[in-house]
C-alpha cells in the first residue's frame, strides 16, 4: 500500500466522482481507477459502490476514510513540524469558523495576520462546532472560531467574547416601542422558537424558561436557524430570542429589545491542536488574543459560558 493510493483514495471518497477526484489529483480518470481497484484487492474489501449514475462509498470504505483523513493529516502536521524545527516559515493556514466569527472578529484577525505574514495562504471554511473540532483533531484545520464546548479533549481553548441573546420584534410591533419589556408583555404575542432534534444548549434555554412562565403555548412558528426565526420575525409573524450580531444585518425590519428578567449569553473563542505546529508558532495565538473584547455582566463578573479555558455547554449554538 503506498501514501499515494491514500491521496487517491480520499480524493474520490471526497468527490464522490472518479472525473473529479482524477482532475484533483492530476492523474488520468483510467489511473485512477486502477489505483482504486489495486487498493481494493489488497484490502481485500470493496470501498466503493460504483454505478452508472453515482458513486458512493461502503461501510467498510467510510471506515478506511477516515483513518485515512487521520494518517495524511498526521502526516502533513509532522512535515510541517519538521519544517517549523528548520525555521521554515508557514505557508498556509486553515481556519474553520462559526458564522458570528465570520461577521465579528474573524475580518479583524485575517487583518492582523495579513498585515504580519504576508506571504502566507489563508484558506476559510466555514461550519459548526462539532464539525470544526473533528478538523482540528484530525489536522485539517489549524485554527478554529468555536462555541465553547463541555470536553474538548487534547485540544486547546481560550475565549474570546460573549453574545447576549435579546428579544427579536418587528418595527412596527407595540414592542418595539416600549422602553422596557417584562415576561408579563410576552403573554399576548405568538413565540418563535427552534425545532431541532438534538437542541443545542441556547435553544434548551428558551424552550425551559417559555415552560417555566407558562409560555410554551404561545410557540406559533418553530425554524432551524437564527436566520430563518429573523425572516418570521421580519414579517410580522411573532417574536423570538436571537443573538446580538444580528443587530448589524443591512436593511433589518426588526429591532432588538432587553426583557427584564432574561439574561442569556453565550461564549465564541479560539481553539487549536497543541501538536500542531502551524497554530502554536509565528505568534498565530497571541494575534488572537489581542482580539479578547471582555463582555461582563453589571456585577463584573464574566458572562456565563465566557471561562477561559473551555467549557460551557455541551453543544453551544452555532447561530
Amino acid at each position: 500500500m503506498e501514501l499515494r493510493q491514500l491521496t487517491y483514495f480520499v480524493a474520490v471518497a471526497e468527490e464522490l466522482h472518479f472525473g473529479r477526484a482524477a482532475a484533483r489529483v492530476h492523474i488520468a480518470q483510467p489511473a485512477l481507477s486502477t489505483q482504486i481497484q489495486a487498493l481494493e484487492r489488497e484490502l481485500g474489501v470493496q470501498l466503493f459502490v460504483r454505478s452508472t449514475r453515482r458513486v458512493e462509498l461502503t461501510v467498510a470504505g467510510e471506515t478506511f476514510y477516515n483513518r485515512c483523513v487521520r494518517i495524511l493529516s498526521d502526516i502533513d502536521m509532522r512535515a510541517q513540524a519538521t519544517r517549523s524545527a528548520a525555521g521554515k516559515t508557514v505557508r498556509k493556514i486553515r481556519i474553520g469558523t462559526i458564522y458570528p466569527a465570520t461577521i465579528g472578529v474573524l475580518p479583524a484577525f485575517l487583518s492582523k495576520i495579513a498585515k504580519k505574514y504576508p506571504d502566507i495562504q489563508l484558506q476559510i471554511q466555514s461550519g459548526s462546532t462539532s464539525d470544526i473540532i473533528r478538523g482540528l483533531e484530525s489536522g485539517q484545520i489549524n485554527l478554529g472560531f468555536i462555541r465553547p464546548v463541555e470536553n474538548i479533549g487534547s485540544l486547546r481553548f481560550f475565549s474570546m467574547a460573549n453574545d447576549e441573546y435579546l428579544l427579536a420584534v418587528a418595527r412596527d410591533s407595540r414592542l418595539a416601542a416600549m422602553a422596557e419589556i417584562s415576561i408579563e408583555d410576552l403573554r399576548d404575542q405568538k413565540i418563535i422558537s427552534f425545532s431541532r432534534q438534538n437542541l443545542s444548549y441556547t435553544e434548551r434555554y428558551f424552550a425551559e424558561m417559555f415552560a417555566e412562565h407558562d409560555l410554551a403555548r404561545n410557540i406559533a412558528y418553530s425554524c432551524d436557524d437564527t436566520f430563518a426565526l429573523i425572516s418570521l420575525v421580519s414579517a410580522g409573524l411573532g417574536i423570538g430570542f436571537a443573538p446580538q450580531w444580528t443587530r448589524d444585518f443591512p436593511n433589518r425590519n426588526f429591532e432588538l429589545r432587553k426583557v427584564r428578567g432574561v439574561d442569556f449569553r453565550i461564549g465564541m473563542g479560539v481553539a487549536w491542536n497543541m501538536e500542531d505546529p502551524t497554530a502554536s508558532r509565528d505568534d498565530i495565538i497571541d494575534i488572537a488574543r489581542s482580539l479578547v473584547r471582555h463582555q461582563r455582566h453589571p456585577s463584573g463578573e464574566l458572562s456565563r459560558y465566557g471561562s477561559s479555558n473551555s467549557a460551557g455547554a455541551k453543544a453551544s449554538s452555532d447561530h
